[in-house]
């Protein structure tokens, strides 16, 4: 069962940028290339069709062992970039999940 939320709490001294409301968007099972080789990282190119707002902060879970950072963030989008968490592993083909608030 689903349930409609209609209101929004905003925690005091928050910056939006939009001070009406604040925006979140989400891409869930994003696919990831495997890895070259042990330590190689993976980017991976983020679009939205809409443009973004100015500022706006994103959140990656990787879903595998590895550390996630954002590069290149515009208007249109940013990339998310996959570093095996263990300078021995290589990344697997897979999936992240990614969620943005403005």
């Amino acid at each position: 069962m689903s349930v409609n939320i209609n209101r929004f709490g905003v925690v005091g001294g928050s910056t939006f940028t939009f001070p009406d409301r604040p925006m979140i968007g989400y891409q869930f099972n994003v696919a990831n290339a495997a890895g070259s080789g042990a330590g190689a990282a993976v980017t991976t190119a983020i679009t939205w069709t809409g443009e973004m707002p100015p500022n706006y902060m994103v959140l990656v879970a990787p879903n595998q062992d590895a550390t996630a950072y954002v590069s290149s963030k515009t208007s249109t989008g940013f990339n998310v970039v996959l570093t095996p968490r263990l300078a021995a592993n290589t990344l697997a083909a897979g999936h992240f999940d990614v969620l943005v608030i403005a």
